[in-house]
């Protein structure tokens, strides 16, 4: 019993969405079930006003003798050709009507529904979703066909053969013509898209490197600042307090080696905008936060509603401003991604200090998206990405096994 459920829902399952067409489809088919139609009736009167008397061949027909034979042959014919108007809307309702029709069709009339059923089972195969039940009832149809029908006189005629044949090569070749040119145009629009997004992605990089730049910048700035004030502290002191003015260099000398690293890793990327005006202005020429900042920056985020805990392991130490300006927004655009994809959710983050690398992972307990998750351009990771590629750090990004979404930064050290 189990298994005749199972094969009534297989038969009754659409495979592919119902058929919808268009009004110059419905147009084609009304027109050609009228065409159809007309051909069908004049064939049965053809035999009912006399046949014999105007050809010389046999009567196609045997005359029935009453009249209500004459109108059931008119209505078979009608009966199979009024469905087609339906054929791409309900391909395989028609498929079977139209057998119905041929299954009552006398032996000695098979053209009557000849052609009707040849289109309506055409018609079933390409167009109708439920694939089970048209593969099932095609084989039934051919058998009618094959069956109905004097095996002395030929359904066809023979001249009309070379027709039969023309006319679905002709279809063939047209329809595989359209389908090559859809598939030309696909393919177009598909790569058109491809050169979009490869655009599109192309634009986002040298914008975050762009603004890597920037920031860099102002870090180069700002300890070329410090070694320009503490030279002329060192100058001023010199005579009077020499050791004063030996801390003042070591620190000039620190502040040098800083920019140097900074300087090296900045060579190579953008520095100015696309309309060749300068990167940044002069009153944001000021340092950049840095993993001193992590405790003000997660207090924010649990003012905002935020729940994040803080783990840093390792021995703390002096890494170059850059590394730690890049640590910090691994863990700022994080958390803001927390905000924005996962409200409700708690964050951790974790910063190890090892003993050549920084590693920087934050994870999320997973929520909902928030109305704002959508403004966004989408280009943060990448951003992140870059600015990771600067010190040969790498970035890893993924939705943790049991929920939630993790950001793991590994970042090489130099002693700054």
């Amino acid at each position: 019993m189990d298994r005749v459920r199972q094969g009534a829902r297989a038969l009754t399952r659409p495979s592919g969405p119902t058929p919808s067409p268009t009004r110059r489809n419905k147009a084609f088919d009304a027109a050609l079930a009228l065409c159809l139609g007309v051909a069908a009736a004049q064939y049965v009167l053809d035999n009912l006003h006399g046949w014999d008397s105007r050809q010389d061949r046999p009567v196609p027909i045997g005359y029935p003798t009453r009249a209500v034979d004459w109108v059931a042959l008119l209505g078979l014919a009608l009966l199979a050709s009024a469905p087609l108007a339906l054929r791409r809307r309900y391909p395989l309702a028609v498929l079977w009507i139209v057998m119905g029709a041929t299954l009552f069709t006398p032996g000695d009339a098979a053209r009557l529904t000849f052609y009707a059923c040849v289109i309506a089972a055409y018609s079933a195969a390409a167009y109708s979703p439920y694939r089970v039940a048209t593969l099932a009832s095609l084989p039934v149809a051919v058998l009618l066909v094959a069956t109905v029908g004097d095996p002395g006189a030929p359904t066809v005629p023979t001249q009309y053969v070379p027709l039969l044949i023309a006319v679905p090569l002709v279809v063939a070749a047209n329809g595989l013509r359209a389908w090559k040119l859809r598939a030309d145009e696909s393919s177009a629009r598909l790569s058109a898209v491809e050169r979009e997004q490869a655009e599109a992605l192309r634009r986002a990089v040298e914008h975050e490197r762009a603004r890597i730049a920037r920031e860099l910048h102002d870090v180069v700035t700002h300890n070329v600042s410090m070694m320009v004030i503490q030279a002329g502290a060192a100058r001023k002191v010199m005579k009077a307090a020499p050791d004063q003015a030996s801390e003042a260099l070591l620190a000039v000398e620190a502040g040098g080696r800083s920019a140097m690293s900074e300087l090296r890793h900045v060579m190579g990327l953008l520095t100015m905008n696309a309309d060749g005006s300068e990167s940044a202005d002069p009153e944001e020429l000021e340092p950049q936060p840095g993993l001193d900042q992590l405790d003000t920056l997660i207090a924010r985020m649990r003012s905002a509603g935020v729940s994040v805990e803080l783990d840093v392991s390792g021995t703390p130490r002096r890494v170059s401003a850059g590394v730690e300006l890049a640590a910090y927004r691994v863990v700022q655009e994080a958390l803001t991604n927390t905000v924005k994809h996962a409200v409700g959710a708690t964050a951790r983050v974790k910063v190890d200090y090892g003993g050549d690398d920084l590693r920087v992972e934050v994870t999320d307990s997973g929520g909902s998206p928030s109305p704002s998750a959508a403004t966004g351009n989408g280009h943060g990771l990448i951003g992140l990405r870059e600015r990771l590629a600067v010190y040969g750090g790498t970035l890893r990004t993924g939705p943790c096994p049991l929920g939630g979404y993790r950001v793991h930064a590994l970042i090489p050290l130099e002693e700054a």
